[in-house]
């Protein structure tokens, strides 16, 4: 795919400069100092640059030799014509370092694009543009502008922030972590992170893949790929830009409630991604990726000479959902004629302060031999006895040769640095506090967890799908953006039940339908303009006769007309009371990168304020759907709790399934939500009381 990008036998450096203070200096000398092949400067300025021959033009090498990878560093205005000229010559691959482009506004997008229109001309690949180049150390490649080169390795580390690259590398040199290849995006004009993570995915030299992404280009082309990734290798995402808000103006709770990140946590759940908080998290996973095995289990010993450190660990473990390990008997035994007297012989194992090595050394072989333990986090505090160097030498070789991962913590400053030294040399990790080995404790187990994840199709569900067409055009045409009540035929259409309505234009017709359907009902206002119906008094329930009806009727109108005196108002639709059941909300929005958001969460007026919603993106399985069911805080209130009966969740999996099946028949619904949608008792069922729907333009 990009096998000479990342493995080239020659490469050009269009732009090569002898100034230091260059970029074009910068890349040519890393080259030198690093790749075998062949190197072209090119630069019509110069005759010679770091001792190798300089060249005016592409073309003047061409009639040398073929050209695997070319490395453009000039300014943005002429790359395009430079695209053009590597075209002509064959050049199939490019690093495209110059900034100046979308980055910088409307007309660095305009030459962004026509750099993109060149290459596609030519069938050419590149990276970038904006970015800091490409390193991969089994071909001995540094065609970046980096100040280090990464050490040897195998993680695979890629990142649209060149800074974030120099940071990590840096990291890294001070860590001795390695890595098998290290990539800038930049723009992302052309080779994306898609692109990326198919050559990782039959990359021999990669065992980890480590991302610092700002947003995806294709979002179910993301989770397509990681999918696969993700099932032979451990894929780390730390994800920037949380809180950003979205630029569409929003209408429903689903579109309140629904920013981008819950799209990216959602993807990253369906698709077998692991999430870092932050840039210390992705290095810190990766390292302990790249260098130990996952458990086979959540249970974890902890082994320490504080037993401070032992609480704090013990609290991480259980606030990140791993399990303090319940030894074997013959563990206690072997523990007890090992330690001295006054040490704790549970877990966490406290070897006490005076511990020397040996015991440390003792401690940690007893605990490795027991199967109820699937892992151990070793704490050292330094105290006035403890012998830092000799203990991180003794328990070095135990953890190079276990198969359960022992994840080291010695905590402290100057003291402890030569113990950390000696880890280092054998690339194992040290973690700063209790906190941090426990976080990437838990990151090993969570992959075993991915690893062994089977991923389903989505049921295909059939709707009537010529009836909500007719209904959505209908409404297009009228320019009516936003459906409500009127629109619960496309409810229907999908499968979807719902409550018996009637709408009503005018008193006498409300108090009509009112005696039709039976007491007691409730009265909703119908209008395209109010999202909020409780919020402008448009709802009255629990109304037992005529009389209830005609003051909540014209007690109704009046509150609407005082809040929003210019909506536009249909007219009321009736409902028979529904006065058993839980109230849960299901909602759609549709989000830039990934497609249909599907909500789910504890319904009616107080969701905003309580916010106790789950997300998934479509289309859903089954199994996705229970997921987004069970997720949320007061599930127990739908399973059944303190001896109440369960609701009839298999409905509420029911109805997600057709949401999302609608929502990918109909592209052009942005926003959807029922809410509430009422849940009966177990196999009884469920029923949409109400429901709006926003449309494209």
């Amino acid at each position: 795919m990009l096998k000479k990008m990342f493995s080239p036998k020659s490469v050009a450096v269009i732009g090569a400069s002898k100034n230091k203070e260059k970029v074009g200096y910068a890349v040519l000398k890393n080259l030198v100092d690093s790749f075998k092949g062949k190197i072209y400067p090119i630069n019509p300025n110069a005759e010679t640059i770091l001792g190798l021959k300089a060249f005016s033009s592409i073309k003047e090498i061409y009639l040398e030799t073929p050209i695997d990878l070319a490395v453009i560093v000039i300014p943005s205005q002429f790359v395009p014509d430079m695209i053009e000229e590597c075209g002509n010559v064959g050049v199939k691959n490019l690093i495209i370092i110059s900034a100046g482009f979308k980055e910088t506004g409307i007309k660095g997008a305009k030459l962004e694009k026509k750099c993109v229109e060149t290459a596609k001309k030519y069938g050419i690949r590149f990276l970038g543009p904006n970015c800091l180049g490409l390193i991969n150390t089994s071909a001995g490649l540094n065609a970046s502008f980096a100040a280090t080169m990464a050490k040897p390795g195998n993680i695979a580390l890629f990142s649209q922030s060149g800074a974030i690259c120099t940071s990590a590398l840096d990291w890294a040199d001070n860590k001795n972590v390695g890595f098998s290849k290290f990539v800038s995006l930049g723009n992302k004009a052309d080779i994306s992170e898609n692109d990326l993570l198919k050559e990782f995915l039959i990359d021999y030299d990669t065992k980890v893949v480590a991302a610092y992404l700002e947003g995806v280009s294709n979002g179910p082309e993301f989770i397509k790929t990681s999918r696969k990734l993700s099932q032979k290798k451990p894929l780390v995402v730390v994800k920037a830009g949380r809180t950003a808000a979205g630029s569409k103006a929003v209408s429903s709770h689903t579109g309140t409630l629904a920013g981008s990140d819950e799209a990216y946590n959602a993807a990253f759940s369906q698709s077998g991604v692991i999430r870092a908080d932050t840039l210390e998290d992705l290095l810190e996973y990766s390292h302990a990726f790249a260098r130990y095995y996952y458990p086979k289990g959540d249970n974890i010993a902890l082994i320490t000479n504080a037993g401070g450190l032992g609480i704090l660990a013990a609290d991480e473990c259980h606030l990140r959902g791993l399990f303090l390990s319940e030894f074997e008997d013959i563990t206690y035994i072997r523990l007890k004629e090992a330690l001295p007297p006054a040490a704790s012989i549970y877990n966490p194992v406290d070897v006490l302060g005076d511990a020397s090595s040996e015991i440390y050394k003792n401690a940690l072989n007893i605990v490795l031999k027991d199967s109820n333990v699937d892992g151990i986090i070793l704490l050292i505090s330094p105290q006035s006895m403890t012998n830092i160097e000799e203990i991180a030498y003794n328990i070095k070789s135990i953890i190079e040769t276990s198969h359960k991962p022992i994840l080291c913590s010695f905590v402290g400053g100057s003291r402890i640095g030569k113990g950390e030294k000696i880890l280092q040399k054998s690339n194992i990790p040290n973690y700063s506090s209790p906190d941090r080995a426990v976080a990437s404790m838990k990151a090993l187990s969570t992959y075993r967890k991915i690893k062994n994840k089977h991923y389903f199709d989505a049921p295909e569900i059939v709707g009537d799908k010529a009836l909500v067409s007719r209904m959505l055009k209908k409404a297009q045409e009228k320019k009516q953006t936003v459906m409500g009540l009127e629109a619960f035929d496309i409810l229907k259409a999908y499968g979807i039940p719902v409550i018996e309505k009637e709408v009503a234009r005018s008193l006498e017709d409300t108090l009509r339908y009112c005696e039709k359907i039976g007491y007691p009902v409730a009265l909703k206002i119908l209008s395209p303009d109010i999202s909020h119906k409780t919020d402008v008094g448009g709802i009255k329930l629990n109304l037992n006769d005529c009389e209830e009806v005609e003051k909540a009727y014209n007690s109704m109108m009046s509150s609407v007309r005082r809040y929003m005196p210019h909506a536009t108002i249909s007219g009321v639709q009736i409902q028979k009371m529904v006065t058993s059941g839980r109230e849960v909300i299901i909602g759609m929005n549709r989000d830039v990168q990934f497609g249909p958001l599907i909500m789910f969460g504890f319904g009616g007026t107080y969701v905003e304020l309580m916010k106790d919603i789950s997300f998934g993106l479509a289309p859903l399985t089954e199994k996705d759907a229970k997921k987004m069911i069970s997720s949320i805080k007061t599930y127990p209130l739908l399973a059944g709790v303190r001896g109440e009966k369960p609701h009839d969740i298999d409905s509420i999996v029911d109805v997600l399934l057709k949401v999302s099946q609608l929502s990918i028949d109909f592209p052009e619904i942005l926003e959807f939500e029922i809410n509430p949608l009422v849940v009966f008792g177990e196999r009884k069922g469920c029923t949409a009381i109400d429901m709006r729907l926003t449309l494209s333009e």
